[in-house]
C-alpha cells in the first residue's frame, strides 16, 4: 500500500507531501517534496494501483451546532455540492450567517469568537469547536473552523483545499474515500483509491514521542527533534531514503518551509502507525462525528464535552493490523 501525508496551507509554497511505500512487507519513505497540483498528484498516487492512505493537516468536517439545520445526510454529500459563497470569507459581522459562516478577512477592533458564534446563530463560542478541536487531556484547543484570522487558523486552508481540490474532484466523480465518515480506514482502502483522512501533527508528535525544545520553526529545535524521528521510524519498520536522510541531518533546511516539510514527516508516520496497526483507527461512537463532525487519525484522548452537553462517548475501534 502507499501511504502519504500533505502539510496543507492556503500559500502552495508551503504545501509539503511525505509518501512512503509499502511493497513486500517494508516501508521506503522518500524526502518532503512540493505538493503541486493536489488532484494530479493524488492521481499519479492511486495510479501506481495499490491502495493510497492520504493524510492532510486540514479540516475534514463541520461543527455539529452548524450542521444541525443542513438538509443534506452528511459532510461527504454537503462538498459534493458545495453551496454557493459558503468559502467567501465576511469582512464583517453583517455579512456573516449560515450560509456564510467564514470570518473575518482582517483583524477589527472590538471583534470575537463569541459575536461571531452569535452572528451565526449559535448559542456560544465553544459551539464553533468540532469535538476534535476542543483540547484535550494531551494538547491544547485548535482553532476553530470558520475562524480565518491568527497564525493557528485553519478556516484558510479548509478553504483552499475544499474549494480548488477536493469539493471539484468530488463533484467529478474521483474514487476519494472521506474517513472516518464511509467507515473505518482499513475497510476503506481498495486498489486505485485514495482514502483521505484529517490529522494534526502536534497530535501526531506526541504520539510518536517526538519533543520539541523550541518552535517547529527553528532549525535547531527541529534538528534536536532528529533522533526521536529516527527512533519512531525504526519502531515502525520505516527505512528513510537518502534524500530524506539528507532532510534529517539538515533539519529540514533553513527556509520558512522547513517546519512544513516537518509536519508532513509527523503525519506520514502518523498514517502508517494507524495502518499497521500501532495506533487504533479509533472513531468515538457519536453519530455526529460520523456523519458531520469528523476525526483526527490516530487521536484517542476525548475532550470534556461543552456545559450542559451529553456526549455519547462509547469506543468504536475499527484497527485492523494491515497485511
Amino acid at each position: 500500500m502507499t501511504a502519504a501525508h500533505a502539510d496543507w496551507s492556503a500559500h502552495p509554497a508551503k504545501r509539503w507531501i511525505s509518501i512512503a511505500r509499502k511493497r513486500r512487507g517494508a516501508w521506503l519513505a522518500e524526502a518532503p517534496a512540493p505538493v503541486g497540483d493536489p488532484a494530479a498528484r493524488t492521481a499519479a498516487l492511486m495510479a501506481e494501483g495499490p491502495p493510497l492512505a492520504l493524510g492532510l493537516d486540514l479540516p475534514l468536517g463541520l461543527p455539529r451546532a452548524w450542521a444541525a439545520v443542513r438538509p443534506e445526510p452528511g459532510f461527504p454529500a454537503f462538498l459534493r455540492a458545495l453551496p454557493p459563497g459558503f468559502l467567501q470569507v465576511s469582512d464583517t459581522l453583517e455579512t456573516v450567517g449560515p450560509d456564510r459562516p467564514f470570518y473575518p478577512r482582517v483583524g477589527l477592533r472590538g471583534m470575537t469568537r463569541a459575536a461571531h458564534a452569535a452572528a451565526l446563530g449559535l448559542a456560544g463560542a465553544g459551539h464553533l469547536s468540532r469535538l476534535c478541536d476542543r483540547a484535550t487531556s494531551e494538547r491544547p484547543a485548535g482553532a476553530p473552523l470558520f475562524w480565518t484570522l491568527g497564525a493557528n487558523q485553519t478556516g484558510k486552508a479548509a478553504i483552499a483545499a475544499w474549494r480548488d481540490w477536493i469539493a471539484l474532484a468530488l463533484m467529478e466523480g474521483a474514487s476519494y474515500r472521506l474517513w472516518p465518515f464511509e467507515g473505518g480506514l482499513h475497510a476503506l482502502l481498495a486498489p486505485g483509491t485514495a482514502t483521505l483522512a484529517e490529522t494534526y501533527p502536534a497530535e501526531a508528535m506526541r504520539h510518536l514521542g517526538v519533543r520539541l525544545s523550541g518552535s517547529k520553526r527553528s532549525r535547531p529545535a527541529r534538528l534536536a527533534a532528529a533522533p526521536a524521528l529516527r527512533a519512531a521510524m525504526a519502531r515502525q519498520g520505516v527505512t528513510p531514503s537518502p534524500a530524506l536522510e539528507a532532510a534529517l541531518a539538515s533539519g529540514f533546511g533553513d527556509d520558512t518551509a522547513g517546519e512544513d516539510r516537518f509536519d508532513s514527516l509527523l503525519g506520514l508516520l502518523c498514517v502508517i502507525a494507524v495502518l499497521d496497526g500501532d495506533r487504533p483507527d479509533f472513531i468515538p461512537d457519536d453519530p455526529w462525528i460520523r456523519t458531520w463532525e469528523g476525526w483526527v487519525l490516530g487521536q484517542t484522548a476525548l475532550p470534556s464535552p461543552l456545559p450542559g452537553a451529553a456526549t455519547p462517548y462509547s469506543v468504536h475501534d475499527e484497527t485492523r493490523r494491515a497485511p
